[in-house]
């Protein structure tokens, strides 16, 4: 008997001791479930800091180059467009020569300059249509037959070539002799020659001979007449085309007019098609952060989203104070609502000036659901998204010059408006 009571306290201490410990460990795992729920829970309601894309559609271009320290985007943009039409067509992957492009457009812009006595914009600016009127009248090369590094620097670095080319155009104008020499335009090209190099007349290019103009015609393979501009602006008729009075529009070439929201249209439509588009733009806004924050935004304050005291508190404010908040940037916020009458307005002050040429490659998402365009820069690999960027339709509303693009990008509806 006193075996059997030895053995049941045993047992009852042990089963207690198990008990125990199986209990301990239910507990535990409890605890660790319910706090990882939390967890998840915490990370669901947090929002991640700063602004976080994901690509929608993304179009197969070139790689991004560097103009540096050279005033010629719409060089850049203008052939990076045309490269990416090049592999939207099948073609091959190329890189064209920008300074040869930038050649051919001072060498006649410095004819235009003299013949209108100097009342002429005479620098290194431009726009997309000089490349496509270029390759259209003298052809195009290859990078790596003209590089337009003649002049001992590894990068592009154009202050003393545009100096030096302006003031010789004045020296004509200013016409000492008083009759123009037969040698002037002659000289203009023996500084492009010396910055740049000479002009070939023909190259090979894997393993073929080519001129120029065969170059454009053979193995480029695109028709220059297949590409037009369009802007949004109510001082002329809407479907109908006019000349764009900026300053880099030395040439004077036109540009298709449309609404704005139809503005909008055709430029969802080309990248939701395959088509990118050449996009000038002003860059001078505080909203433009593509180095620190990759984005080009029209921040605004929502006062609806917000509660008395942030209202008061806002209020309060300097209009300094307004700003630096405004452009802190820290992550996606509300932004401005443009209209047909508010980008006519910056235009007309001089609030939109024609700054930059860039590429729209595609569409992307932010955390928040916002749709953004991807734009390819040509300023190299400059800052975290690899020399691109995420431009707002706001900021493309509000801030867009003009863009270039295939005519058979634009919806039909407005295709037959513009008789095209």
């Amino acid at each position: 008997m006193r075996k059997i009571l030895v053995y049941l306290a045993n047992f009852l201490h042990t089963s207690r001791y198990l008990f125990m410990n199986y209990f301990r460990k239910f507990l535990l795992l409890t605890w660790i479930a319910a706090l990882s729920v939390g967890m998840v829970n915490a990370q669901e309601n947090e929002k991640p800091e700063g602004y976080q894309f994901s690509v929608v559609n993304e179009i197969p271009t070139t790689s991004v180059k560097d103009q540096y320290r050279s005033g010629t985007c719409w060089s850049f943009s203008g052939l990076s467009f045309l490269e990416a039409e090049m592999l939207r067509k099948g073609g091959p992957e190329v890189d064209l020569s920008e300074m040869y492009i930038v050649w051919h457009t001072y060498d006649e812009k410095a004819q235009k300059y003299v013949r209108l006595h100097g009342n002429l914009n005479f620098s290194a600016g431009g726009a997309f249509h000089d490349v496509t009127q270029i390759i259209k009248r003298y052809g195009i090369v290859p990078e790596e037959v003209y590089t337009g590094l003649n002049y001992g620097e590894s990068k592009h670095v154009h202050g003393e070539m545009d100096k030096v080319l302006l003031k010789q155009a004045e020296g004509v104008i200013e016409n000492p002799n008083k009759k123009l020499s037969s040698a002037w335009r002659e000289s203009i090209r023996g500084t492009l020659d010396s910055y740049l190099g000479d002009i070939p007349a023909s190259f090979e290019y894997k393993g073929t001979s080519y001129t120029p103009m065969s170059f454009a015609l053979d193995y480029v393979g695109l028709d220059m007449e297949d590409y037009v501009e369009v802007s949004s602006y109510t001082h002329h008729p809407f479907y109908s085309k006019f000349i764009i009075e900026v300053p880099d529009n030395w040439m004077w070439d036109e540009v298709y007019n449309v609404p704005l929201d139809e503005f909008e249209e055709i430029i969802d439509h080309s990248l939701a098609n395959g088509y990118t588009v050449a996009w000038a733009a002003d860059v001078s806004e505080k909203g433009f952060s593509t180095s620190k924050k990759g984005v080009a935004v029209i921040p605004a304050v929502d006062k609806e989203e917000m509660n008395d005291a942030e209202i008061a508190r806002w209020e309060s404010l300097s209009e300094s104070e307004k700003n630096t908040e405004l452009f802190k940037l820290e992550k996606p916020g509300p932004e401005k609502k443009i209209t047909q009458e508010l980008r006519q307005e910056a235009f007309d002050n001089y609030q939109t000036t024609d700054d930059h040429g860039m590429l729209l490659v595609g569409t992307a998402q932010d955390q928040d659901g916002t749709v953004y365009y991807k734009a390819k820069n040509s300023w190299g690999d400059y800052n975290n998204y690899n020399g691109y960027f995420y431009a707002s339709k706001p900021y493309i509303r509000y801030k867009t010059m003009s863009i270039m693009i295939h005519k058979d990008a634009i919806p039909k509806n407005i295709r037959n408006k513009l008789n095209l």
